[in-house]
């Protein structure tokens, strides 16, 4: 086992990572990827902007209260004030540094409306290409950088504790073998869970790692039952990373139609197609269920250049032989956003010493119980840098002696490990989905629990395909075995959470519910709100 040491190690390279890792220079940085190279993770898959209140007829207490209103009674209002005010600040810092965005032929930033928004605030790059373009501007920034070495085809196995909290990384590379990075602090970054389920708009890579990693060495967890499903991914029979149509579609001007042709979704919400994305998936959702299609309608988008201000969507239609300007597309709900995650604080601290967490896979009470549409790469952008002026703040020191991590003395072969995947993400999204009752629940925890009791344990030698394949299913059981023993626990249906058998908001399960791993089940441990949640 090699070792190596730097001042903090940022475990991701997507918006929360890399943005985290430019902003703590002078520290020395080691950023682990498992991605073979730089970008990692959804962002560089998102085709929406990032919102922000910058245009001066906004106001970020406008966006606030947004932002308040999707989240379905569980937002930390204080915590929405902080993003929205400093991510007005943050992201024009930004822009100001060259950060590419879209403009007008006057030079002035395009601003676009979104579902659940009250005003057009949402500023995307490269059209519906936003993610693509700023992960590559950010890549090269990343690359450059004097103070950051990145570490890449980097599987993080475990988090290494002492007594003094986190002192840093065990990880598996492909060209170096096994490794464990000592450093003061490690910030996680690791994205989401969409890979944990059979339709996803999230890459491969989305496996639940950071969570699980968290997990394991004891920090607080909270939300996890809430897991948001985009309305409008391509509908059809792939498994696995399934294409997105943006919701900047909807905000623009589509419209969603049943088998007749005809709308529905006014009956629904007085928003209609920019109703909450929980509203439209919940809607859609329960048609596809039930046999019935459902189309969005792009006709009189692409009539009026749609196909040039949604490159990427155009792109997609192309490839799956659909004309937007002829016909409807068809489209289904698929696993997107995780509102859940590691309990940080404002500051990305977590309950473990030295343990730091930003964007997706951290779990501030901004999102509540539902995200607001293009919240999720501000928010990334806002608490790493929160958490990387925190860490400079605290001058973290090498830690002291410590015993060197056991290497793992067994592990699943690759093959078995590719087909319990998928079953386990069977088990997700037949149980664990849009809609979910307590008898499905309890299978879905005893299914996962015997398909980890089942598995056939091998060496794996030093295979880094290997090792990795086995650590992310390792991390896929854990991660989906939380969320379904927090969806059991919590009886009531609120935003991207829906129970048939709790069909109503019960307001004494307006509270978040924090999970802790203890042992080999988890403990379910409620928490009351830092502060009062209006409803708004």
């Amino acid at each position: 086992m090699q070792m190596r040491h730097s001042d903090v190690i940022v475990i991701g390279s997507g918006m929360a990572g890399m943005v985290a890792a430019l902003s703590l220079a002078p520290l020395r940085v080691s950023l682990l990827t498992k991605t073979d190279d730089l970008p990692g993770g959804s962002s560089n898959w998102a085709q929406g902007g990032i919102a922000a209140a910058i245009d001066p007829a906004d106001d970020p207490v406008e966006h606030a209260a947004d932002t308040v209103a999707a989240g379905a009674g569980l937002t930390d209002p204080e915590m929405a004030t902080l993003l929205t005010d400093e991510g007005a600040r943050r992201l024009t810092r930004w822009i100001n540094r060259g950060l590419p965005f879209d403009r007008n032929e006057d030079g002035r930033l395009c601003l676009g409306r979104e579902a659940a928004h009250g005003a057009a605030r949402v500023l995307h790059a490269g059209g519906d290409a936003t993610g693509r373009t700023l992960m590559a501007d950010l890549s090269a920034r990343v690359r450059a950088a004097g103070h950051v070495t990145v570490e890449t085809s980097a599987f993080a196995w475990d988090l290494v504790t002492g007594r003094q909290g986190v002192v840093g990384v065990l990880a598996h590379h492909a060209a170096d073998g096994w490794v464990f990075h000592r450093a003061g602090a490690v910030l996680l970054a690791c994205g989401g869970v969409g890979q944990l389920y059979r339709h996803t708009t999230n890459p491969v890579e989305a496996t639940g790692d950071g969570i699980a990693l968290a997990a394991r060495a004891g920090a607080d967890l909270a939300d996890l039952e809430f897991v948001q499903f985009h309305p409008t991914a391509l509908a059809g029979t792939r498994t696995g990373q399934v294409p997105l149509l943006t919701e900047a579609l909807r905000g623009a001007g589509a419209h969603l139609l049943d088998e007749h042709g005809g709308r529905f979704m006014q009956k629904a919400h007085p928003l209609a197609e920019l109703a909450p994305r929980d509203v439209v998936a919940k809607a859609i959702g329960g048609r596809i269920a039930g046999g019935l299609p459902v189309y969005l309608d792009l006709r009189a988008l692409w009539a009026d250049d749609g196909a040039a201000r949604f490159p990427t969507v155009a792109g997609i239609c192309a490839a799956a032989k659909l004309d937007p300007a002829r016909l409807p597309i068809p489209v289904a709900p698929a696993a997107h956003y995780h509102m859940g995650g590691v309990v940080t604080d404002a500051d990305g601290r977590t309950s473990i010493p030295g343990l730091y967490a930003a964007g997706e896979v951290a779990c501030t009470g901004v999102h509540g119980a539902n995200r607001l549409a293009s919240n999720s790469l501000l928010e990334a952008l806002v608490f790493a840098e929160r958490a990387a002026d925190a860490i400079l703040a605290s001058a973290p020191a090498r830690p002291g002696p410590v015993a060197l991590p056991l290497l793992p003395a067994t592990l699943t072969p690759m093959p078995q490990a590719a087909a319990v995947a998928m079953q386990a993400a069977d088990i997700m999204a037949e149980s664990v989905g849009l809609l979910r009752d307590g008898i499905g629940l309890s299978c879905a925890i005893a299914e996962l629990e015997a398909l980890d009791a089942g598995l056939d344990r091998e060496a794996a030698g030093d295979d880094h395909a290997a090792i990795r394949l086995s650590g992310e299913l390792r991390n896929r059981l854990l991660t989906s075995a939380l969320i379904a023993q927090a969806a059991l626990a919590r009886q009531e249906s609120r935003g991207a959470h829906q129970r048939s058998d709790w069909p109503d908001a019960r307001a004494e399960w307006r509270h978040r519910q924090r999970v802790t791993l203890t042992g080999p089940a988890p403990r379910i441990r409620v928490a009351p709100p830092r502060s009062p949640l209006p409803v708004m």
